[in-house]
């Protein structure tokens, strides 16, 4: 088998990682404590324990990260979430940043 005027690709073999955005909940005095643990639960996918420790940090420091992750992905747990507190009557408030 001959490999006469074949032409070899070169490739890096690196993988770029996406931008990572780091989404920040921001506390007010009116968005529930039940609800806050709710959709880091149902729409953050945290457990309960760790739920609850993001909402008291959140509470206590005005606010908090709650998790990072890929633009798209960000962007569209935080829409989701401020679709659930308006629905619901909450001021909530989250952004997302690059991190």
């Amino acid at each position: 088998m001959s490999t006469k005027g074949a032409v070899k690709e070169r490739t890096d073999g690196k993988i770029k990682e996406p931008k990572q955005y780091n989404v920040i909940m921001i506390n007010d005095d009116f968005t529930t404590m039940d609800f806050v643990v709710a959709v880091l639960v149902d729409i953050f996918r945290k457990d309960e324990v760790t739920a609850q420790a993001i909402m008291m940090n959140v509470h206590k420091n005005g606010q908090a990260v709650v998790g990072k992750y890929p633009y798209d992905i960000a962007v569209t747990r935080v829409r989701k979430a401020l679709e659930r507190a308006k629905q619901q009557g909450f001021p909530f408030r989250m952004t997302v940043e690059e991190a």
